[in-house]
């Protein structure tokens, strides 16, 4: 079976990668810098990762879900894929966090972070690589995956399951006392990215004959995120309107290009090294090399970014080099 392909969606993660590297060097560069842009804008990019995670339902569901259904891929070769993808360039960034900034607590954090287990934890607080809180939501989905096909296994079925997955975020947040590191908190997005799924054959034609009636829904959907605030129903809003205008974008323009696609290849890699590359330039002292103004956060934001993009490049490779050098050693 040929997997689907959307180009559009590699558009989507590049431009919400390069947003998420902008938001953490800004929150944690604490530059000295107003207005709406730098307090209000760039800092909702931290919502993006709800983004990932339904985009990541969708593209589990693009490349497994028939399969799974037809009981046409076992068990024991779809785990292996998920680990071989994931585990070599995970555990090479954890050996270099940890080497960064050895203690007892961060051992404890990198054999947590190993096991690619860490997110059955009980809102727990790793340090060592911080932002793969996100990964460690996703790959519990990909624990779920199997359960998940079949809640979405029809279309009542699947509205029903997000009806009960948005009432479990509500009481997640007000009564359960959980948060977004939590795959309960999370799952609306995931099962919201299995019914767009669902219905994409529908939605892209939608979009390739009203091109201009959708990209009017996606900015009333930004819109409405900074007027009525970023609640789950307005990032909903948002995320669901990104990714079904993403799936009729197959032929050039801001999401269909060589860049975009370039970057959406990688993007996880970047999200996951982001901040270990900005550790090191903190560590030399180039974070604040301009002062604390506009100049400096452009500097850095761009240095994270060309950083993210070579760590990823030159990490895939070696990590390709030993893969090869083991299978020749047998």
């Amino acid at each position: 079976m040929k997997k689907e392909r959307y180009e559009g969606i590699d558009g989507l993660k590049a431009y919400a990668i390069i947003g998420i590297v902008m938001m953490h060097v800004l929150s944690n560069g604490k530059y000295e810098i107003g207005g709406f842009v730098f307090e209000q804008f760039i800092p909702a990019f931290t919502n993006l990762v709800f983004l990932f995670m339904m985009v990541s339902a969708f593209g589990m569901c693009c490349g497994y879900y028939q399969k799974v259904i037809d009981q046409k891929i076992s068990v024991e070769d779809f785990y292996k894929k998920r680990y071989v993808k994931i585990w070599p360039y995970f555990a090479l960034l954890c050996v270099m966090d940890f080497v960064i900034s050895s203690s007892k607590e961060s051992l404890f954090e990198v054999f947590a972070n190993l096991t690619l287990c860490q997110g059955l934890l009980p809102e727990v607080n790793i340090q060592v690589i911080g932002v793969s809180w996100t990964l460690a939501v996703i790959f519990v989905f990909y624990m779920l995956f199997p359960f998940f096909c079949f809640l979405i296994g029809n279309k009542k079925r699947a509205w029903k399951v997000m009806s009960a997955a948005l009432v479990f975020n509500w009481l997640c947040s007000s009564y359960f006392n959980t948060g977004r590191k939590n795959i309960l908190y999370d799952a609306i997005y995931f099962i919201v990215g299995g019914l767009v799924f669902l219905y994409r054959k529908e939605m892209a034609e939608f979009v390739l004959k009203y091109k201009g009636i959708t990209s009017v829904i996606l900015l009333s959907a930004i819109v409405s995120y900074f007027i009525l605030g970023d609640s789950t129903l307005t990032m909903l809003f948002f995320c669901v309107a990104a990714l079904i205008y993403s799936l009729g974008c197959n032929r050039g323009g801001v999401l269909v290009n060589p860049v975009s696609k370039f970057l959406g290849g990688i993007c996880f890699e970047i999200y996951l090294c982001h901040m270990v590359i900005y550790r090191v330039l903190e560590k030399l002292h180039l974070i604040h090399l301009f002062g604390n103004g506009l100049l400096a956060y452009i500097f850095t934001a761009i240095a994270v970014v060309c950083g993210s993009i070579a760590f990823s490049i030159c990490a895939g490779w070696f990590l390709n080099k030993i893969e090869t050098f083991i299978k020749e050693s047998k």
